[in-house]
């Protein structure tokens, strides 16, 4: 487990759902500072206390949505679809100054079509205003794999989008230091291809019977993760 190296200190807000709580595992085993965020303060602290019983350390803390945005420097927004505009709405005033990744894919396992436009992530700008640095990624993240080999290199590619490079760049070090690659890949109205290939993935999925099909980028420079 690595020690803590002056790293961001990172809210996953809306951390208690089925991706929350595994980009909190590997980011805490990597030596981050994680505040796991909820709109109920029971769900947090019990999702942390979990996380802590694995890593064998008290690295995470539970604490509600807002005083745990507040608190963090970089925020990751993990809800689900449904719950996307209310939690930004609730969380605009406790966001101001931070970088927020959003995760959000509006896609309906049920019936996984791409979203219309425009992409989670530039609504979520549109919502926020200027003061918070919108960055989307983690959306093609298979949550299954992301408990399993801590310490070790994910294959899984994190396309990060963002109109604010340096804060993209900032996220992509978040991903690398989970273990998975990580790429730019444009502005935030890119971020409607990156949800649309949850679709894919899917359905991909579904046909053949797994849960863990994953997005790869060839033809780049392979970095080490972190």
């Amino acid at each position: 487990m690595s020690e803590e190296k002056n790293l961001p200190t990172l809210a996953v807000l809306g951390g208690t759902g089925k991706e929350g709580p595994g980009l909190a595992l590997r980011w805490a085993y990597a030596g981050y500072p994680v505040i796991i965020g909820s709109r109920q303060l029971e769900r947090a602290q019990a999702a942390a206390a979990e996380i802590n019983q694995a890593l064998g350390d008290e690295r995470v803390s539970g604490l509600e949505n807002g005083e745990a945005a507040r608190r963090a420097d970089i925020c990751v927004l993990t809800v689900v679809q449904a719950a996307h505009q209310a939690a930004l709405e609730s969380l605009k005033d406790d966001l101001q100054g931070k970088i927020l990744v959003d995760a959000t894919a509006r896609v309906d396992f049920r019936d996984p079509r791409p979203p219309d436009p425009p992409s989670a992530a530039r609504r979520s700008q549109d919502i926020l205003g200027p003061g918070v640095k919108v960055v989307a990624a983690f959306q093609n993240v298979p949550a299954h794999i992301l408990k399993k080999n801590l310490g070790q290199k994910l294959a899984s590619t994190v396309l990060v989008c963002a109109d604010d490079q340096e804060a993209g760049a900032a996220v992509m070090r978040l991903a690398e230091g989970a273990g998975m690659q990580a790429y730019f890949a444009g502005g935030l109205d890119n971020a409607l291809v990156v949800e649309g290939l949850t679709s894919l993935l899917i359905s991909i999925n579904k046909y053949y019977g797994v849960k863990t099909a994953s997005i790869g980028i060839t033809g780049l420079p392979v970095k080490d993760a972190a």
